[in-house]
């Protein structure tokens, strides 16, 4: 099989290698000339034989939305396209209908793996119809982890609900992250433990929270045991967000998403408006004493 791929970064640069690898022939194109195949999108479709089928591979948003209109005029009848990026599903009914008007199907693919996936393989979900879904299943096999498909790719369902199913994925990532990030500063803060990340590594192997997660954190504290190189800061690209908006439009409660969303808020604070209001009341009405600004927000003398 041979298909285009647009948008050669960290993910799809590895996408490409592993597909090629597993026998898939690609033509990649990006804006970077150091990584790309051909010169420029029409390039790429020329390239293709036909159905032609083209993976996005691009950031979500507004630059995914602009390349799939980009594709629209030079796809036809039969052709193909999988947008593979972390989209919000609401976008993939109107990616399809455009691409509809010109009889090209399309395929929207939750990918999780990361930088990892070109050894490990990719955890794939899939939204659209079975003969579309058919039609690509040779690129998802190559992507998918060894194994039973059934353990790396799940056509999830109609059009939007590959992305839909990704994002439920990283709301549940979010707040398995922070169960594993609040141990981490427990065990840092008692003196009794020595060494903390003996003891996650030990956690790796025979207990009930094991996870590739886990194994990355180990990792992480291998290389910098008390993580010193990094800011506690955490940003988040949105798909917690989402996940929680569709929480409240469905009645589904999900307060441990919401912790670990709200503490990211938090992480990017210097100094906390909400703590500071919590800071005054103790004062007013208990007289407690408050720490007073200083030359910069946040220091200064207990009073």
């Amino acid at each position: 099989m041979h298909i285009g791929l647009v948008g050669l970064g960290k993910m799809g640069g590895n996408m490409r290698a592993r597909l090629r690898e597993k026998g898939v022939e690609v033509t990649g194109y990006d804006p970077n000339p150091d990584v790309t195949d051909v010169a420029s999108l029409e390039d790429l479709v020329a390239a293709l034989p036909s159905p032609k089928v083209v993976w996005v591979m691009v950031p979500s948003g507004q630059i995914t939305r602009d390349t799939v209109a980009s594709l629209a005029p030079l796809l036809g009848e039969g052709d193909l396209v999988i947008e593979g990026g972390n989209s919000k599903w609401t976008d993939d009914e109107k990616n399809a209908a455009l691409l509809a008007e010109r009889g090209t199907g399309y395929v929207d693919c939750g990918v999780s793996g990361g930088v990892w996936g070109r050894e490990n393989g990719y955890g794939l979900m899939a939204g659209g119809d079975s003969a579309n879904i058919d039609l690509a299943m040779p690129v998802f096999d190559a992507l998918r982890p060894e194994g039973p498909r059934e353990e790396g790719f799940a056509h999830a369902g109609e059009v939007g609900a590959g992305h839909y199913a990704k994002m439920v994925h990283n709301g549940i990532e979010y707040g398995l992250m922070h169960a594993y990030a609040e141990g981490y500063e427990l065990l840092e803060a008692k003196g009794i433990i020595t060494d903390v990340p003996a003891v996650f590594k030990a956690w790796t192997r025979g207990t009930v929270v094991r996870s590739w997660l886990l194994d990355l954190l180990v990792h992480a504290l291998e290389e910098d045991p008390k993580l010193a190189k990094l800011r506690g800061y955490a940003s988040d690209s949105g798909e917690g967000r989402w996940t929680l908006e569709q929480a409240i439009e469905n009645a589904v409660p999900m307060p441990v998403l919401a912790a670990a969303l709200f503490a990211r808020f938090a992480s990017r604070q210097e100094d906390s408006p909400s703590i500071k209001a919590v800071a005054a009341l103790r004062n007013q009405f208990g007289g407690h004493a408050v720490t007073e600004a200083g030359p910069t927000s946040g220091t200064g003398s207990v009073s």
